[in-house]
């Protein structure tokens, strides 16, 4: 919230005066935006002319991002990549017969979308030409698939979930207008910090590569309709990444990847906090190198509050989105449980895209409006480990027939219910060392050797659709065993957690008191959007591992350039 300025009452006295000796200053006069105004124009005139049409669409939006992008990755203190491009594009949306049953339904969800590059100049006559050259093919792929639809929809059994394809909102049309882009990147002095940070693995010879990364992105969205909606916004992100990798005897790849966000350059992390986390990345994987294989393993386990974030984002985000809710491939593991347990009782999941940040970390997920114009919305996911609501976008399912601002969906996609900022909060926590008193106990309770405590995960994956077991896959990086005799915690390698999402959620014995963050890139069938994670740390009574896939490539035959250097300076 923008801080509010008190003015001393004294002061307003002195104001008519000072105003009568200057010079009225003439009023400031918004930019013109030309993009924006010929998309208007091509909107009216393709709304108006294919009304006669038949089929006639009852919904057409244009949507163009304006993307510049500055990148810049350096290794070993050398510079690997620097570009800086412009880009826009075009996603030209129509949809014919009615909300009810139209051109996008079942499978044909690809068919309400045509996607095509714009003019970079702000040439009216270019613009207004490539936007009726997309609106035509758009229309003419939108009818002809509504056609097979309906025949296709003649002959077959009536599906379960008769919803309608596109949800009636009853909305105030938004006017938003442009904002200020954020200035361009200062491009040769963050060359060479990054040559500058990289050398800083040249240390660590049997780190085979590494890199640092920074990417910047300012991206401008107009969004019109055929239903007078017109939202336009601006999202600058910065983002750093850490990223090494080396080899274990055995073959097996091992990964290190740390990530910093911000919205602008001046706001990532100093040297001094960088230089120190690519050490740590650094001597994490040499340790990994030398861990041993971990075992399959059924039993208690203590997530770390950036692990369990990405747990709750991949084996319960992706089942409360919405459109996972029908669908004859869709395996709907949460469909019919609104209003049931799904959580134990202590839990609350929201998804909140409104949230900036949190304690001043910034969240990737942010965002004031979805990428079908609806202003984004707080939705209390599970409420005290209750299921009440889904994430959604103007797919309607049943019982939830309109948005809730989750419609999101990297340019070139159809957009679909999509998490945003998954926030989970908890009434049972308890400070870090004494969930791990707990844990201990837990252990002996069980009569089991150790438990694991997973200190850092990569990623993950998981499985929705029927003809799939439901069942996810995270893949965590930093394990360790955790003994109850009082021996020091023992790094092992090569795991995933795996198991079955109603299972592995309700076994959740305990939190921490302190909320981590995860922000990352998520891909789905919608494409690749920001999203953020945000969860204290878990105690979980069971959870199951099985073995890493690996190779058995060998690690490099010669030595590191840089090791046989120093070798021979030695000698």
């Amino acid at each position: 919230m923008r801080p509010t300025l008190v003015v001393p009452f004294l002061l307003f006295s002195f104001l008519p005066v000072l105003q009568a000796q200057k010079t009225p200053k003439p009023p400031i006069v918004p930019k013109q935006d030309v993009v924006l105004d010929v998309m208007k124009a091509e909107l009216d005139r393709a709304t108006t002319g294919l009304a006669k049409a038949d089929p006639a669409p009852y919904f057409t939006a244009y949507s163009v991002e304006d993307e510049d992008n500055t990148v810049i990755v350096a290794s070993n203190g050398a510079l690997i990549n620097s570009l800086n491009n412009r880009r826009r594009s075009a996603d030209v949306f129509v949809r014919v017969g009615s909300p009810a049953f139209d051109n996008t339904h079942g499978e044909a969800r690809h068919s309400g979308i045509t996607t095509g590059s714009l003019p970079l100049a702000d040439d009216r006559d270019a613009l207004a030409r490539e936007l009726w050259r997309l609106t035509d093919r758009e229309y003419k792929q939108a009818s002809q698939t509504y056609l097979q639809a309906k025949t296709k929809e003649a002959v077959r059994a009536k599906e379960e979930d008769d919803s309608p394809d596109f949800s009636k909102e009853s909305f105030q049309p938004q006017q938003t207008q442009p904002v200020a882009v954020p200035a361009k990147v200062d491009q040769k002095m963050w060359e060479d910090r990054m040559r500058r940070l990289s050398a800083e693995f040249n240390k660590y010879p049997l780190v085979y590569h590494s890199g640092v990364y920074f990417i910047s992105t300012a991206l401008e969205h107009r969004f019109i309709s055929s239903e007078k909606n017109q939202v336009v916004t601006s999202t600058p992100n910065v983002r750093m990444m850490i990223v090494a990798q080396t080899t274990a005897d055995d073959g097996m790849e091992l990964l290190r990847v740390e990530t910093f966000e911000a919205p602008e350059p001046s706001r990532l992390p100093p040297d001094s906090e960088l230089i120190p986390k690519i050490n740590t990345v650094a001597k994490d994987l040499i340790a990994l190198r030398s861990a041993k294989l971990a075992e399959p393993y059924n039993g208690p386990a203590l997530l770390s509050g950036r692990s369990a974030a990405v747990f709750f984002h991949e084996v319960l985000g992706h089942r409360v989105e919405g459109q996972r809710q029908r669908g004859d491939d869709e395996g709907m593991t949460f469909t019919k449980q609104v209003g049931k347990q799904v959580l134990p009782p202590f839990l609350s999941v929201s998804d909140d895209p409104t949230l900036k940040d949190i304690g001043g970390y910034q969240l990737s997920g942010y965002y004031t409006y979805d990428d079908e114009g609806m202003p984004a919305r707080r939705v209390d996911v599970i409420q005290d480990g209750i299921l009440k609501n889904f994430l959604m976008s103007r797919m309607p399912v049943k019982d939830f027939l309109t948005s809730n601002g989750h419609g999101r969906a990297q340019p070139g996609y159809m957009q679909v219910g999509r998490q945003g900022n998954l926030i989970v909060t908890s009434k049972k926590s308890v400070p870090e060392p004494e969930l791990r008193k707990e844990f201990i106990e837990e252990i002996k309770k069980q009569g089991k050797p150790y438990g694991l405590y997973f200190e850092d995960i990569q990623g993950g994956f998981t499985l929705t659709t029927r003809s799939s077991p439901q069942a996810f896959q995270v893949l965590p990086v930093m394990v360790y065993r955790v003994y109850p005799d009082g021996r020091p915690d023992e790094l092992v390698r090569g795991v995933d957690i795996v198991g079955t999402p109603l299972a592995a959620l309700n076994r959740i014995m305990a939190t921490g008191d302190k909320q981590f963050i995860f922000n990352g890139v998520c891909g789905a069938e919608s494409g690749s959007v920001p999203v953020s994670a945000v969860a204290p740390a878990m105690l979980f009574s069971e959870i199951e591992v099985q073995r890493k896939a690996q190779s058995h490539e060998r690690p490099p035959i010669l030595p590191n350039p840089i090791e046989a250097a120093s070798q021979q300076g030695g000698n």
